[in-house]
């Protein structure tokens, strides 16, 4: 892709600058560029090679990563507990508001297997479901959005009238399963057959650090089945640990997961990869350079007949030097940009299906990523071609004939 646009930009810059108009060292440094487009395309694809990786590990380690934080609503609940029982709910309850815990998530949960999709065996497949007429919390919490959804449940009918079994299946597990409305399935629940037909379809925000689930039913009671409950809450600022400890030992049963613990764990792994990868990004870049300087030096014999020639007719050393800055300029300013726009899109591919969230990248990007590559390339060719300007014409020359 690198060669391509490189080759496609020789091509556009030969025409763009015309012979009449344009400054002379601008002309003369487009042409030599056009007259070696073989040599401009490796050095532009070798460069944009090595900065693709530098200026993808930037965005990485900054943009990226700064957006997934972001991504966790301020305030979003730190702690879920499950396996609460049914005669231990009001009992936790009030020891979270006793703690002054507010705008907590309390759902009833039952686990079960999936065990059949139209009537078809399906391989065991545990999954969570709950009540859409869950048992109320401080705050309810917004319903994800739906789409495709039909046969809803009348919430003006007493609940005897609606249908019981009406399931609600979160998006990406239907994709998953390859379910579709109206599908039908069936759940072996503690032992008993439990079965229901979709009827909705949930795009859920799993970053919200909200309670969320795979398939819902439209009834809170389900008295044959075992039901437990899980709470999502933010765990007090001051003395955490003390809480979560009190909690274990008036309710031992309950199984509480500190997921700030977590996170922070996982951003700890994130750094140590990041930095393992910057150290192999760094040899990228450094072959990258190591091929510009090559094919750089491949040309210096004929670079050095040219310029003799120039400053025989009459150019000036002046000109000449600001001719090569502003070829080897012009090559890295090319590299720098299709490196940056090359990592923005991959940036933005990684954020939207990888890490699934909102993403947008800096229109200073680009700019930086060409003035970074402008100056490798003009450090690396300068070290290449330094004796170029420095060689007398009359020696040149006569190398040149007796060759």
């Amino acid at each position: 892709m690198f060669a391509l646009l490189s080759w496609l930009a020789v091509m556009v810059l030969r025409r763009a600058v015309p012979e009449a108009g344009a400054p002379r060292w601008l002309v003369l440094a487009t042409r030599q560029i056009a007259a070696r487009p073989a040599f401009a395309v490796l050095q532009v694809s070798a460069l944009s090679v090595g900065l693709l990786a530098l200026v993808l590990l930037v965005l990485l380690r900054t943009d990226l990563i700064d957006s997934w934080r972001a991504a966790t609503p301020k305030g979003a609940p730190n702690r879920f507990v499950i396996n609460v029982q049914p005669d231990q709910a009001d009992a936790f309850r009030a020891r979270l508001d006793a703690a002054g815990v507010q705008g907590y998530d309390w759902y009833p949960m039952i686990r079960g297997r999936l065990i059949s999709i139209n009537g078809k065996p399906v391989q065991a497949r545990r999954l969570c479901r709950r009540s859409r007429q869950a048992a109320a919390r401080p705050r309810v919490q917004p319903q994800p959005r739906r789409r495709a959804a039909r046969a809803q449940p009348d919430r003006r009918r007493p609940l005897a009238a609606r249908r019981a079994d009406a399931l609600s299946v979160e998006e990406g597990l239907a994709q998953t399963l390859g379910l579709k409305l109206g599908d039908a399935l069936q759940f072996d629940i503690g032992g008993m057959p439990a079965r229901g037909r979709i009827t909705n379809l949930r795009k859920v925000d799993w970053s919200s650090m909200r309670v969320n689930f795979f398939v819902m039913f439209p009834t809170a009671a389900m008295p044959d089945v075992p039901t437990s409950y899980i709470a999502a809450y933010r765990a007090p600022d001051q003395g955490a640990a003390a809480f979560d400890n009190a909690l274990s030992r008036e309710f031992p049963n309950i199984t509480n997961i500190d997921v700030s613990a977590s996170i922070a764990q996982i951003q700890k792994v994130l750094d140590q990869v990041v930095r393992a990868v910057e150290f192999l990004f760094g040899f990228t870049l450094a072959a990258g350079l190591v091929v510009l300087f090559a094919a750089v030096t491949a040309t210096r014999e004929a670079r050095s007949r040219e310029f003799a020639v120039m400053r025989a007719l009459g150019a000036s050393g002046r000109l000449l030097a600001q001719v090569q800055r502003a070829e080897l300029l012009g090559v890295g300013l090319l590299a720098g940009v299709l490196a940056s726009l090359a990592a923005t899109a991959v940036g933005w591919a990684l954020a939207r299906y990888v890490f699934e969230f909102s993403w947008h990248a800096s229109p200073w990007v680009p700019v930086v990523g060409g003035a970074a590559g402008a100056l490798l390339a003009l450090a690396a060719g300068w070290w290449g071609l330094r004796e170029v300007l420095r060689r007398p014409v009359v020696q040149t020359l006569r190398q040149a004939g007796e060759g």
